[in-house]
């Protein structure tokens, strides 16, 4: 009988109970931690960087945009512009003198809508830095000595109530004085309701000082801007010696959809653009706002004698 080797390992032989699971020992495993339900905050991007264009839908920084005076470099399209960036546009480097910078609007009638008049007056105030929808003033445009005035369409929509009124009606009393030239710039929705008939009564004022700056041989031009409606196309928007528009300007009495359900009858293509005014009329020429500066001058050169700056301004 051979003996065992005390060496080598007695092979194993499982029983039944070895092959059965034992029960697991009492292990405690951290769970792993649940992803956050919040997703990852994004970068937040300043509002106001970016522009998109209403016509072609390209997207501009807005910085490129203002210094390409808020003009789409793809299809042209005209943005609208404010009052000041306007003024700086036309003039020669520091050669403005604002002229009624202080005048505002008082709610003689007490109108309320939405809101009290004042209030709104103060929340546009704020959000335009103006007094009031116009800047007036006496500058130089190129050699030329020049009474300006330019509406601004982001203060309750350019309309004309009693300061915008007089703050126009005192342009042109001055220009008449100094015999300057005239220009203005209009973008307007028309009279200011929350004045009622003060409002209209700006219409007759404005007309009758135009009256005498042209009686005294003095040029005035007009150039309309989009929107350019109501009360003050039908005032001094339309008297100028001579009248511009920019490309795409809408311009006219009322809006289309009211002047539809006025008249009973479908508008033909483009009706109230600056392109259909200039072919029947209404409109004597169109300039993009990249060439009204200098087309300006040109202008003033034919219809003045003297082109030379004045000592009117500081």
């Amino acid at each position: 009988m051979a003996e065992e080797n005390p060496n080598k390992s007695s092979e194993f032989k499982p029983t039944t109970s070895d092959l059965t699971p034992s029960k697991p020992a009492d292990t405690h495993f951290p769970k792993k931690s649940k992803l956050s339900s919040s997703k990852a905050k994004k970068h937040d991007i300043p509002k106001g960087l970016w522009s998109r264009c209403p016509k072609c839908g390209q997207m501009f920084f807005k910085q490129e945009l203002e210094q390409n005076l808020m003009v789409c470099a793809h299809c042209q399209y005209h943005f609208p512009m404010r009052a000041r960036a306007r003024v700086l546009s036309l003039i020669e480097e520091g050669a403005f003198q604002e002229l009624d910078a202080d005048m505002v609007s008082v709610d003689v009638l007490r109108f309320t809508d939405t809101m009290p008049y004042p209030v709104r007056l103060q929340r546009h105030q704020k959000s335009t830095g103006l007094k009031d929808a116009a800047i007036t003033g006496i500058c130089r445009m190129g050699e030329h000595c020049v009474a300006l005035g330019v509406l601004d369409f982001h203060f309750i929509a350019g309309s004309m109530g009693s300061v915008v009124g007089e703050k126009v009606a005192r342009l042109i009393e001055t220009a008449t004085d100094l015999k300057l030239p005239l220009v203005l710039l209009c973008a307007s929705g028309g009279a200011r309701m929350q004045e009622g008939t003060f409002s209209l009564m700006q219409m007759a004022k404005t007309t009758a000082v135009l009256t005498r700056h042209s009686q005294a041989g003095l040029a005035y031009i007009s150039v309309l801007t989009d929107p350019t409606t109501a009360g003050v196309l039908a005032s001094f928007a339309t008297l100028g010696t001579l009248v511009v528009s920019e490309p795409g300007a809408m311009i006219g009495f009322t809006g289309p959809r009211v002047f539809k359900d006025a008249a009973q009858t479908s508008l033909p293509p483009g009706f109230q653009t600056s392109e259909f005014l200039a072919e029947r009329g209404l409109i004597d020429m169109i300039v993009p706002r990249r060439e009204l500066k200098g087309r300006l001058c040109e202008f003033l050169s034919y219809l003045t004698t003297e082109s030379k700056s004045s000592t009117h301004v500081m």
